[in-house]
């Protein structure tokens, strides 16, 4: 149950917020709800969001890989479940997206997406447990300019999760409409 309000007074702002969150994901994003609470945290909200949608140098399944394992070390549902549909959207292996809560025992990653996953679990570690071994490994495989992208997705991905964690926001069903077809 959220621990705010997600309903608002239906001014102009509330309308325009709910007209592009429908329009964009098919329904209204409770992070988007909770944020309405302070227009100038949900504006700086977007403008964080546009921004990073634009960042391109890392793997989409390296950087969903990321995004997952920290959602799921955090325990935030909402972005387990907005991000295996998100995910899933964009072609990621279903596999892969439902294999992350246990992924050092699951045999369907590469090394390179464990490494991923490890560096993502030790960033989101409080305090951080991020090693010079983990940066090394990653660096055999990426550029420093996809490991910084890599290491602001996953700085990114904390805050989401923190921020949804915390407002007790929890999964709003997105994962149900992924239309996932039986392993034959």
């Amino acid at each position: 149950m959220a621990r705010i309000a997600l309903e608002h007074q239906r001014g102009w702002f509330v309308r325009l917020a709910e007209w592009g969150s429908r329009r964009k994901y098919g329904t209204v994003l409770e992070p988007g709800q909770a944020a309405l609470h302070n227009r100038r945290v949900l504006t700086s909200m977007l403008l964080l969001e546009g921004s990073a949608a634009r960042w391109n140098k890392l793997d989409p399944e390296l950087k969903a890989l990321a995004v997952m394992v920290t959602s799921a070390r955090i325990g935030c549902s909402w972005c387990m479940d907005f991000g295996y549909w998100e995910f899933h959207h964009q072609g990621v292996d279903p596999a892969k997206l439902r294999d992350v809560p246990g992924w050092r025992d699951s045999d369907v990653y590469s090394d390179l997406e464990r490494a991923v996953m490890d560096y993502a679990e030790a960033m989101t570690a409080t305090p951080p447990e991020v090693t010079d071994d983990q940066v090394e490994r990653l660096r055999t495989d990426l550029t420093d300019e996809q490991l910084v992208e890599l290491t602001s997705v996953i700085s990114l991905e904390n805050y989401r999760s923190r921020t949804n964690a915390a407002l007790g926001l929890t999964s709003q069903g997105f994962k149900e409409t992924c239309e996932l077809r039986p392993v034959k």
